[in-house]
């Protein structure tokens, strides 16, 4: 998994019981910690050999790092959590059709870092999670499963996110799930036929009730 944060997303994979193998963050944080905890390797590859946070950070040398340590720690799927880092195309060639991404709004509604905010400007009546396909475009992979959460009239920002969180921590990992059952089934990882609606895929929710599914995969 790659990380930059507290591990709360993290924390509800291993509680899933998913063969998380190995945690890479940018930058340190609890996360790593977190990794450690329930004995997966932490790998920290920090920005500032690359070039730190500004206009010199080398972004290619960094993701060609990156990618190469994920190889080395034979991965199967790669689930991004809060990545504070954009890659570019190492890690793509690397892993193709095989790294997750969460967003939270419905997806392609409200792309980008601040998906939450856009939400609440626009007025709508509700916005969720969407886990899907990472690509070289931000926010513009095949839409793997998603779930809608109400946004209330009082709502800010913060409160409508920690909403958004909650059904976060549970649709993330039963799609994770699903995508290694599939990888271990020598199946390629596609959008499933249809979504349910706005609510979560039919496929997930299959998944849903049974998170401790034994997987010879590695994530």
């Amino acid at each position: 998994m790659l990380v930059s944060g507290s591990g709360t997303i993290l924390r509800a994979m291993f509680d899933a019981g998913l063969p998380v193998t190995v945690v890479l963050s940018d930058r340190p944080c609890a996360a790593l910690g977190v990794a450690e905890q329930f004995g997966a390797d932490a790998e920290l590859v920090g920005r500032g050999p690359y070039g730190g946070y500004g206009a010199a950070f080398d972004r290619d040398a960094y993701t060609t790092t990156v990618a190469a340590v994920l190889v080395a720690h034979q991965v199967d799927l790669v689930a991004m959590a809060g990545f504070g880092t954009v890659m570019t195309e190492a890690v793509h060639a690397a892993f193709p059709a095989r790294i997750l991404n969460t967003h939270p709004a419905l997806l392609p509604a409200f792309p980008g870092w601040h998906g939450v905010r856009d939400a609440l400007v626009a007025g709508v009546s509700e916005t969720g999670c969407t886990v899907h396909l990472a690509t070289l475009a931000m926010d513009a992979g095949p839409i793997l499963a998603q779930e809608s959460v109400p946004v209330l009239p009082d709502d800010t920002e913060e409160t409508l996110h920690e909403r958004i969180k909650v059904v976060e921590r549970s649709l993330y990992p039963a799609t994770v799930a699903w995508a290694l059952a599939e990888l271990e089934a020598g199946r390629e990882i596609e959008p499933p036929a249809r979504l349910d609606g706005i609510g979560v895929t039919a496929t997930t929710t299959a998944l849903a009730h049974n998170r401790g599914v034994h997987t010879e995969m590695r994530t």
